[in-house]
Order: structure tokens, then sequence, then C-alpha cells
């Protein structure tokens, strides 16, 4: 089973994919993308407490620019924390994007992927800003059309979505 959480900063995206983690088979592979950065302490902190949110018995693995590989090699479940993070370290082409969502389709054990939805908020003021939105937009949505189940968090709210079916909402008038 594929399960992707989309939300923003702050949004609860995480406590939510640990929730469902918790309540998936073992083992759980927490698969951290952050890079941490020791002279950021606020990054730190907020590392820490996700650290300390997740249970002793999860294994946690830094995630490689490899991403696809590193994957076909954990068994049970895993929970990708974030995508957004991922992509913005690595820049993955088409190809990448694909074969990450090929192995996620495709592995045994279940898959929870928690990635950032930067699309609901200001208009990036720079080039590299507006890259990365619409480089994590095209992610998100073919990670979406893969998921068996797709959510987006707001506020500690979880939110189910479903497909847009155009002909069903319309009738099939065209």
């Amino acid at each position: 089973m594929l399960i992707l959480l989309l939300g923003g900063a702050g949004s609860g995206k995480s406590s939510a994919a640990e929730s469902l983690a918790a309540r998936l088979p073992a083992p759980v592979t927490y698969v951290a993308t952050l890079v941490a950065d020791e002279s950021d302490a606020d990054m730190m902190r907020r590392i820490e407490l996700h650290r300390h949110r997740r249970p002793g018995s999860w294994a946690t693995v830094d995630a490689s620019a490899a991403l696809p590989d590193q994957l076909r090699t954990v068994a049970g479940t895993i929970l990708l924390d974030s995508v957004g993070a991922w992509v913005a370290r690595n820049e993955p082409g088409d190809d990448v994007v694909e074969e990450l969502v090929g192995v996620l389709e495709q592995r045994s054990g279940d898959s929870i992927v928690v990635s950032d939805e930067v699309g609901m908020s200001v208009h990036p003021p720079s080039e590299t800003g507006r890259a990365f939105r619409d480089a994590i937009g095209a992610v998100n949505q073919r990670l979406a059309a893969a998921a068996d189940h797709t959510f987006v968090v707001v506020a500690g709210r979880v939110l189910m979505t479903a497909p847009f079916d155009v002909d069903a909402i319309v009738g099939g008038a065209g």
C-alpha cells in the first residue's frame, strides 16, 4: 500500500504519517531526507523533536541521492519524510522520479510518503524558488496518481482526497 500525505510547513503531516506507520506491520524504517546542519540550532531542535516522537523500535536511515535503489533494500513498512527535502537536495530528473514511484508501487511492504505542498502560498520571489515549486508539484502529482490513498494535512486535520473525475461531475456532458 502506498499512502501519500501532503501539507505545508507545520501542518502536522509528519505526525499523521507517524501515527499511520505505528499501526502498520513491523519492521518500520524511517527514511529521513533532511541533511542536518549543525550550525542551525532551530533545524537541529526540529530534527530532535521528530526523533523523539518515533518509537525506539523503528530504524532510521538517511536518504541518499540514489533513493530508489536504497528503498529496494528496505523490508517492511517505510515512512519517507519528506520528499521536498530530497527533491531540493538532489533535483531528480523525470526518469529518477518515475523510478522512485515504480519502487514505491512494487514494494512488498507498506510505504508512507510525506511531501511538501508549496503551491498554496505566495508566489516564490526567486527563480530557484519557482523551479522548486514546479518540481515538487510535478513529483507530488506523480506520487498522488500512484498512491492508494492521498491525504492533505491542514492545521493538524487530515483530509482524504479523491481523483478528479470530470465525467462524474458533469455527467459526461460535453
